[in-house]
């Protein structure tokens, strides 16, 4: 009976994995082959060249796929979180802080080239439809049917994200195994008319392929080969929504099913000696009664891996903020499953991208030209980040040889790629070089800032812990909270800036029972919620120091409440009496959160200041005033939060005197 459990366990996470992690290397099949026939089209021996080029799907599939991300790179997990900000945050130390470039480059690379996905899958499903005769219908052909058809189902998709996909998601993976089920059974019907396409699997006809003048491209075909493995990295990066040993589990099933497809594309391609530009092999492989459930099937898979794009993205861009690399968003949870979010902006941002990349490109063959060059520069800083890890936990010289071996195949397909820029590649540098702009903002803008202000600007908070303690008891200062809290950074020398002592103590204190003084910290942990208080040798001040992974919802709100509560059983508060209310029994008061943004002054007229600094300091608060609000970000309540401007220098100007010149009164008192 347990084996029985067991067993139909692992087949549900096994469905799972499927419709979570392979939607994107799934739909390659659609547009792989077509994009490695039509740049050689006019081949003088196009057996040899298929089966090279196979060989070399077959290989590449093999190595970055199977060798790099399922063997390696899922044992470099983060408390079994996957994906480069993860592994980022695993290997930062404070020796390796220049990790954080190649983890903001990949992240950025991954975004920009992951807004493609939508585009070229859905395409070219659609594309299959086009020309096609189901009895007596018969669907038009060209651009005025193609690309409307796809702006139609790309909004559709998008518009449902807000609503949340928990209840379609459970039919993801049931659909994506017909689909694999399917490429897989009419690819060996294929590879059974032509056996001779096995040979794809000796690594000979890869290299051979490589450098025989039977392909036109030379070298520069990898960048078409490497379409088969674009989506190699979400297994990484999705690892902590399905488990690592589901992929162990789940790949050399997907992995059969892709090659068989494409050796029966292959062989197809060589029995009917079919070459030119205008090919569309995933379907002419398909008897002309099963071409409609064809495109049905890919055009859901095409949807199925839009929506793990898009997924994947939200965690991305969150997972980003939450490390301080990019600005705060507002973040909504469509459902009870908590794992599920949704980011309007980043939505609707993708959409764009994805209907830009339909007009401007409109077929799947010009989109292929665009599709592939940001990802190797994705796979490229997973493997120094890579290199990093396995070299802290064994010998160096198996780190060298794994980011000679990798870093050399990557950086072969990058340069081939390469030529894809004038073609299209253009589009996704431009879009990763806005996300990195971005990124590079908002962090380093943040930590020059930081840096700039640390000796003028900042106070000891133990300083004032007088003053605050008699102006808690100070009958004559109206209360303003039973708690105020300050989310603020508070070193751990206890220097805060000086304009928190301002607001506490300047031209109208604040009066408050209790001053927390909260300070928000990434752990390395992805889903680390812990706290460590401090009450500074005082009565009525509480430093408390907030463990939040990325993966944490900071609802500061909730967890300050709990902190009280847990302090005042513990003894180390004393409870707070309410006289009024709902509930007079509570034993907590109520909270006040003071939040300050800084406001953007002329940093010209800031001095000791250099260029750079203006201008990282510049875009970083620019970015900031169109960024989401803290009190949002944090979850807070409008009611209970005071919101302060600071400026972002404090300068110490000059004490000028003026000179009276004269006082005019009729009565002199």
């Amino acid at each position: 009976m347990v084996k029985e459990k067991k067993t139909g366990f692992q087949y549900a996470a096994f469905l799972i994995a499927l419709g979570i992690v392979y939607g994107d290397i799934g739909t390659s099949p659609l547009y792989t082959m077509n994009a490695i026939i039509a740049g050689n089209a006019h081949t003088a021996d196009l057996k040899a060249l298929v089966i090279g080029s196979i060989s070399l799907v077959f290989w590449t599939l093999m190595l970055i796929t199977t060798v790099k991300y399922v063997l390696i790179a899922l044992r470099a997990d983060n408390h079994g979180e996957g994906g480069i900000f993860s592994l980022y945050s695993k290997v930062r130390t404070s020796r390796l802080k220049w990790l954080i470039l190649p983890a903001m480059i990949g992240g950025a690379a991954l975004l920009a080239d992951g807004a493609l996905t939508p585009a070229v899958t859905v395409t070219s499903a659609v594309e299959g439809l086009a020309g096609q005769r189901f009895g007596d219908l018969v669907f038009p052909t060209g651009v005025d049917f193609v690309v409307p058809v796809v702006l139609i189902i790309l909004l559709v998709v998008f518009a449902l994200q807000r609503k949340g996909t928990t209840k379609i998601g459970k039919l993801f993976g049931p659909l994506m195994l017909i689909w694999f089920t399917f490429i897989g059974f009419f690819g060996l019907l294929q590879v059974i008319q032509y056996p001779e396409i096995l040979k794809a699997l000796s690594p000979v006809y890869a290299l051979e392929i490589l450098f025989s003048p039977d392909n036109q491209l030379g070298l520069l075909i990898l960048g078409n080969v490497f379409l088969a493995t674009t989506g190699a990295e979400a297994l990484y990066s999705d690892m902590g929504h399905v488990g690592k040993k589901n992929i162990y589990f789940s790949w050399p099933f997907v992995y059969t099913m892709l090659v068989l497809n494409y050796m029966g594309q292959g062989a197809w391609v060589v029995l009917h000696q079919a070459s030119g530009t205008n090919l569309n092999l995933f379907f002419d492989i398909l008897p002309n009664n099963w071409r409609l459930v064809g495109v049905v099937l890919s055009t859901i898979a095409a949807v199925i891996a839009s929506q793990a794009l898009i997924t994947g993205a939200f965690t991305l861009v969150s997972e980003a903020i939450s490390l301080k690399m990019m600005p705060r968003l507002r973040i909504a949870y469509p459902n009870a499953f908590r794992g599920q979010m949704y980011i309007s902006f980043v939505n609707w941002l993708l959409f764009l991208a994805g209907c830009a990349v339909v007009l401007l490109f409109q077929t799947s063959h010009n989109m292929e030209s665009a599709y592939g060059l940001a990802i190797t520069v994705t796979m490229l800083m997973t493997t120094l980040l890579l290199f990093e890890f396995i070299r802290s936990k064994t010998k160096l010289v198996y780190a060298v040889l794994f980011a000679v071996v990798f870093a050399s195949i990557e950086s072969l397909f990058l340069f081939a790629s390469l030529t894809k820029f004038i073609h299209g590649g253009y589009f996704t540098v431009i879009l990763m070089l806005a996300i990195l702009s971005v990124m590079v903002f908002w962090y380093y803008g943040n930590k020059r800032r930081e840096a700039l202000s640390f000796n003028n600007d900042y106070l000891s908070l133990k300083d004032y812990r007088r003053q605050l303690m008699q102006l808690s008891t100070d009958p004559e200062e109206p209360l303003m909270a039973n708690n105020l809290v300050y989310i603020v950074n508070v070193h751990d020398d206890y220097r805060i800036k000086k304009s928190v002592i301002y607001s506490l103590l300047g031209a109208r204190p604040k009066r408050a029972k209790l001053y927390w003084f909260v300070t928000i910290k990434e752990s390395i942990n992805p889903y680390e919620k812990s706290y460590s208080v401090d009450f500074m040798g005082s009565t009525n001040m509480v430093r408390v120091v907030l463990n939040l992974g990325f993966k944490v919802d900071p609802q500061v709100e909730y967890y300050i409440r709990q902190i009280a509560k847990s302090l005042m059983k513990q003894g180390y508060l004393e409870p707070q009496k309410v006289r009024y209310g709902l509930d007079k029994n509570r034993a907590i008061g109520d909270f006040k959160y003071v939040l300050t943004n800084n406001y953007y002054t002329d940093l010209k007229t800031v001095s000791q200041i250099s260029s750079w600094d203006r201008f990282l300091i510049g875009g970083r608060i620019w970015l900031q005033s169109h960024s989401v609000h803290l009190r949002y970000f944090y979850r807070l309540r409008r009611s209970d939060t005071i919101e302060e401007v600071v400026p972002l220098f404090i300068e110490h100007q000059p004490r000028m005197k003026l000179k009276q010149l004269i006082v005019k009164n009729e009565v002199k008192r």
